[in-house]
């Protein structure tokens, strides 16, 4: 399973767990999130975690905006499927972000990378509920190929920034390993690697390369 992944679970394994922690139940959201038919979101295991499926559920602004954490059982779960696609979830941004989405989309597709998102224009395209405002980011994942030429793609995507209404918070993804956009295009010698398991430095060429920590 890889981080951003939309994981659906079992509404009766959901229900038992937020029983069982005593400041989740008051919250209409929460309780209710698995029974809509709403998924929970991948993420890394924290240091020192007991085995288990590490998922978040990062709630709504008018819900305060927290971060949820939870760890189910591999057999409470029912799906995982990727992030949505940016051409998918594109229906559900303001129309400001239209022409910056468009042209993300292109470049993605030009140099050989697909182009997915995270974040609060995911979560407001899988549930409908509110989570753009005025001062959301642009979260996107491109899972690049082994000849998609990472730096300038780098480049390209820093001048798509200048003009775009929101800040593009991107990473390149490659094998499950991925790296944020803007520590290749400031030139950065070794990048921060997150996978699944964790963090790691690697040397930006080997990254570029496909050299992949293990």
């Amino acid at each position: 399973m890889n981080r951003h992944d939309l994981v659906y679970v079992s509404p009766v394994a959901w229900q038992a767990l937020i029983r069982a922690r005593a400041e989740f139940p008051a919250d209409p959201i929460v309780q209710a999130w698995v029974d809509r038919g709403w998924p929970l979101v991948s993420r890394r295991s924290d240091a020192g975690e007991p085995p288990g499926v590490p998922l978040g559920l990062p709630l709504p602004p008018s819900a305060g905006k927290k971060r949820l954490s939870f760890l189910m059982r591999h057999e409470d779960v029912v799906a995982a499927l990727p992030a949505p696609s940016l051409a998918s979830a594109a229906r559900a941004a303001p129309a400001l972000w239209e022409p910056t989405l468009l042209r993300l989309g292109r470049l993605a597709s030009h140099n050989g990378a697909e182009a997915r998102v995270f974040g609060s224009l995911a979560l407001q395209f899988v549930t409908g509920l509110q989570y753009l405002t005025d001062r959301s980011d642009l979260d996107f994942a491109l899972h690049v190929s082994r000849d998609t030429p990472l730096r300038a793609l780098a480049k390209v995507i820093a001048d798509l920034e200048v003009d775009a209404p929101m800040r593009l918070d991107g990473e390149f993804i490659r094998g499950g390993s991925a790296v944020n956009w803007r520590e290749l295009h400031a030139g950065a010698r070794e990048v921060l690697v997150k996978t699944p398991a964790g963090v790691s430095l690697l040397d930006a060429d080997e990254f570029i390369s496909g050299r992949l920590p293990t």
